[in-house]
């Protein structure tokens, strides 16, 4: 039985394509695109989320001081309110990624398009050859997860933490280390 694929030009491209077909990645609320204090508290004071990620920023302030700003677009605030401001908002704005499911880091991946290492380069997972298998419970994702929740985890960080911290922990150094030279591939996990 097939699992979910992903697939892409790099061996990164495809890890990132299977992991954003699986969970949500970290990313920005269309509704929230203002840039000045003012429409920012605006927004913010809307809602019981905006008030509390103002609350949780740590923004203090009476009532009567906060209906004065709201009153007010040019009303001299404080760099340091305007910073608790941004700060609440940019809170409320990034929705965070979900984190890796366990079948994800314990899944066994099947990997087809050119491999390399030492002086053997050939395509996998094809009919003259069988895909590389990789089990990823042997792993270590602590890396590749941080990167994820972050919003970092680029298609060639997640190739290089991916060798380094699943393919070598399974499978070990290879030849001469582990290259996917290839244009195209396809990864599965199962």
């Amino acid at each position: 039985m097939a699992g979910p694929t992903g697939r892409g030009s790099s061996l990164g491209a495809a890890l990132n394509d299977l992991l954003r077909s699986q969970v949500t990645p970290q990313h920005r609320l269309s509704s929230y695109t203002a840039k000045h204090w003012h429409a920012q508290l605006s927004q913010l004071t809307a809602t019981h989320g905006g008030q509390q990620a103002l609350e949780d920023a740590g923004l203090h302030v009476t009532t009567k001081t906060l209906v004065n700003w709201l009153s007010d677009s040019e009303y001299n605030v404080r760099r340091s309110y305007r910073d608790l401001i941004h700060t609440a908002y940019e809170n409320v704005a990034v929705v965070p990624a979900d984190p890796l499911p366990d079948h994800f880091k314990r899944g066994q991946y099947e990997i087809s398009g050119i491999v390399k290492t030492g002086d053997d380069e050939r395509e996998r997972g094809n009919r003259r050859a069988a895909p590389l298998r990789i089990d990823g419970s042997r792993g270590n994702w602590d890396d590749i997860e941080e990167l994820w929740l972050a919003g970092e985890l680029t298609d060639d960080e997640f190739e290089d933490r991916f060798i380094d911290d699943v393919i070598v922990e399974d499978i070990g150094e290879g030849t001469d280390g582990w290259e996917f030279p290839g244009a195209s591939y396809s990864v599965e996990v199962r």
